[in-house]
């Protein structure tokens, strides 16, 4: 079964979180052969590295595949953020997480994240693994 592993988790291994870390790891290696990260996360990840080389070289390290994001995703993406916008939220572009939840929902992932709050509410037909 194949997991698309949120940006969080990435980061808590990445930085040592002193919280998370341990619980990120382990999860990790526990489905390591069946990660992957998508555009959205691998634009995230893209963000703190210093240079382009740095995310292949994390992705090389942590065992991360590449997926990109079929039509349905992003279709599904549209309509979650339409559902956040009227239930009063106040972004005015879809978050990254929708994009990633709707990912999995879409593709039949497992997403390994410790956000279940926003993921349940919005993609309740996707498998999560949280704390």
């Amino acid at each position: 079964m194949a997991v698309l592993v949120d940006t969080n988790v990435i980061a808590d291994v990445l930085h040592n979180d002193p919280q998370w870390s341990d619980w990120s790891a382990d999860q990790l290696a526990r489905h390591f052969g069946q990660l992957l990260i998508n555009p959205v996360i691998y634009a995230e990840l893209c963000y703190g590295a210093a240079s382009a080389e740095d995310v292949p070289r994390i992705m090389s390290q942590l065992g991360l595949d590449y997926a990109e994001l079929p039509r349905a995703s992003l279709f599904a993406a549209a309509q979650a953020y339409r559902s956040y916008r009227q239930r009063g939220g106040i972004k005015t572009a879809p978050l990254p997480d929708f994009f990633i939840g709707a990912h999995a929902q879409e593709a039949g992932l497992t997403l390994l994240t410790r956000d279940k709050a926003r993921y349940a509410t919005y993609f309740p037909g996707a498998r999560l693994i949280c704390p």
